[in-house]
């Protein structure tokens, strides 16, 4: 929808929900966050907390004060989210009676700051609508009131993609995990909200993925870069039979990547054994776009459950679906939990065009006519982004060459919700500051304020030669707005590189006024260590057997319905054994509240695993005699570990989450 100079606010509103506007939609602070932002963004006033029209003044000079008045409404609003009947604070419903009041009033008068009044009222409601969703991506409080809120929210935003209740397919609003202190967007006004209508479906991901324990040794990452194939020969590209169209004039036609070198697994163990003598563990391994066939996946998994390595980012080339149809390109990502691996997939969005200068560059003329405009070999699928929330307030999102650069929808997408880190797998040359990967991370590094991570294969690298440039074997790019660029080669007789990221507190912003809170998270890089394959015999170390036994007990959305309502139990702590007792009665099937924000009910095994959830967490509150987090973990690491698969996640996941809300951690 574009507003012509007639919009009114009303029909902006009736479009964005879909029926009715009406006080009911203060039931719901996500909703109330989405309307503003969208009605800010379309009118422009978001300008106004910089620079308000002629005589008005922004924040506002009552008593209490701008800051105070917002953190106060917003901690009354999630505590009545929390209850059965919902509501809002008074506070609230005055100015929405003020927005509804003038809601035929068009933008374009509330473009020009008229009236005032009105400027006043929604800036000051989506304000305290924002502030409401802290806690949300690992923000804010972490416990007492607010607590069965956020855990409803994060169903919510696990089983439709959007906390809000309005039609995704109009708006979407997200968590928001960075925020930006430069520049004045709409999106300068939100640090915990993310609100856009450009319809790329975000699949939120919350997965229990982080080191126990606090201090130091909790608080870094250990990335296994495989900057593989370490060779690419000309003979690994070739043109597809019978592609080539309008060979008369301006030809064009398709081509595929199929790499002759395969994965080394017994080089993957032994650059693991090199990683290890180095550090601790390892958190994180990354391979190029490309690089894997989905044959690969389950033994390079197997080999990291091993020794220890609870996810995976691999570039992927998938098979076509059937006859006639062309391969997929995309990331596949892989989350270890006990013995089960959970798999995600995100196609990449753009083809990759090679023209005479690129076919020249990389010496692939024999295979690829220069004379041909060359698209990859590749379907389109409907775009969509992943987000990864591994608690600890990082928030991961990984995508595939060209789709850095490409500035559409999934551009935005990114820049609303400011992922922690970007990881963007590439068939690419070297990472050098000069080249293109680098002026799109730094937008990205600028705005939100990600940090990126590029990875390219060793064999493209030193493939591309332009005139007049050096070789190099620059594999990877780290970009962050804090340290800024690092260029990371691959050194002569290394096989692979170790990454070492560190994270800690940094402040998350709001352009309107609000005080700067220092409960967002920086990851940056503090070492880089080259791995090399010894010479002689190889001995693995020991490590961990874990094998993947049966089938996954639930799907990956499930999984991050079972991990939001474990975290509502940590959270709840400090609320009292009452609050615990609430959140563990809301989060089982039959609870009314679903049918009131309009999800299903649970499927059969998710709602088993939400009653055992249940049945574990009472037993150590009625051990423990307390809801305080570091007695319920005391409780459930006392407790005896039950058969069942089902049994086994749930502890695994409380564990994870009571450990995630002991004090002096990062969330």
């Amino acid at each position: 929808m574009t507003p012509g100079p007639g919009l009114t606010v009303a029909e902006l509103f009736h479009w964005l929900t879909g029926g009715e506007v009406s006080e009911a939609l203060l039931d719901w602070a996500p909703d109330v966050a989405a309307l503003t932002s969208v009605l800010l963004e379309r009118s422009h006033a978001f300008r106004f907390v910089v620079s308000p029209p002629e005589g008005a003044r922004w924040p506002p000079t009552d008593d209490p004060p701008y800051t105070v008045a917002v953190t106060e409404a917003a901690t009354a609003w999630r505590a009545l989210m929390d209850g059965p009947e919902g509501g809002a604070p008074e506070r609230v419903r005055q100015l929405w009676t003020e927005v509804l009041t003038h809601q035929d009033i068009a933008l374009s008068e509330l473009t020009a700051g008229r009236p005032w009044a009105l400027c006043q009222a929604v800036l000051m409601l989506h304000s305290i609508a924002d502030e409401a969703a802290a806690g949300c991506a690992g923000s804010g409080s972490t416990s007492g009131a607010g607590a069965t809120h956020l855990a409803r929210a994060h169903e919510m935003l696990a089983r439709r993609g959007t906390l809000a209740r309005l039609p995704a397919d109009r708006v979407l609003h997200l968590p928001k995990t960075r925020t930006t202190p430069v520049g004045m967007t709409h999106r300068s006004l939100s640090r915990y909200g993310a609100t856009t209508t450009q319809a790329v479906p975000a699949v939120w991901h919350r997965t229990p993925l982080r080191r126990l324990g606090g201090g130091p040794a909790a608080r870094h990452a250990n990335v296994l870069l495989l900057p593989w194939p370490l060779r690419i020969r000309e003979s690994d590209f070739e043109p597809v039979p019978g592609s080539i169209r309008r060979p008369e004039r301006e030809p064009f036609g398709f081509f595929r990547y199929v790499p002759s070198e395969p994965v080394d697994l017994d080089v993957v163990d032994q650059l693991l054994d090199a990683a290890l003598d180095e550090v601790d563990a390892v958190d994180v391994a990354v391979l190029p776009e490309g690089c894997l066939e989905e044959s690969d996946i389950a033994g390079l998994e197997a080999l990291l459950a091993r020794r220890g390595v609870p996810m995976l980012v691999a570039g992927l080339r998938i098979a076509p679906d059937g006859p006639g149809r062309m391969p997929g390109n995309g990331v596949h990502v892989g989350m270890l939990n006990g013995n089960t691996w959970w798999h995600y997939r995100q196609h990449k969005h753009h083809r990759w065009f090679l023209d005479a200068g690129q076919v020249e560059q990389y010496n692939i003329a024999g295979a690829l006519h220069p004379g041909v405009r060359w698209w990859e070999e590749m379907e389109i699928p409907a775009r969509s982004v992943n987000v990864f929330e591994l608690g600890g307030g990082i928030t991961v999102a990984a995508v595939v060459c060209e789709d850095l650069a490409r500035l559409d929808g999934v551009a935005e997408l990114l820049r609303a919700i400011g992922p922690t880190i970007v990881v963007t797998l590439l068939l690419d040359g070297p990472q050098l500051a000069s080249r293109w990967t680098a002026r799109y991370a730094g937008v990205l590094a600028d705005d939100p304020g990600s940090a990126v991570l590029t990875l390219t294969a060793y064999g493209m690298a030193t493939r591309s030669r332009p005139r007049g440039v050096p070789p190099s074997g620059v594999v990877a790019m780290w970009k962050d707005p804090s340290r800024g660029m690092r260029e990371i080669p691959l050194e002569n007789g290394a096989q692979g590189v170790l990454l070492k990221a560190s994270f800690g507190r940094a402040p998350r912003y709001a352009a309107d006024g609000r005080r700067p809170m220092d409960d967002a998270t920086d990851l940056y890089v503090t070492g880089v260590h080259q791995l090399r394959v010894a010479p002689g015999q190889h001995t693995p170390r020991p490590g961990a057997v874990t094998t993947q036994t049966g089938e996954c007990p639930l799907d990956t959305v499930e999984l991050s319905v079972l991990w939001s309502w474990a975290e509502g139990f940590a959270r709840a702590g400090d609320g009292g054994g009452a609050a615990v007792e609430q959140v563990l009665d809301e989060a089982q099937a039959g609870a009314p509240w679903r049918a009131g924000l309009g999800l299903p009910e649970p499927s059969g095994r998710l709602g088993e695993a939400l009653a055992e959830l249940g049945a574990v967490g009472r037993r150590c509150l009625q051990k423990a005699g307390t809801g305080q987090p570091a007695a319920l973990l005391a409780a459930l690491e006392e407790a005896p570990a039950e058969d069942g698969q089902v049994h086994r996640l749930v502890r695994r996941v409380l564990r994870t989450a009571l450990d995630a809300a002991l004090p002096g951690q990062l969330r």
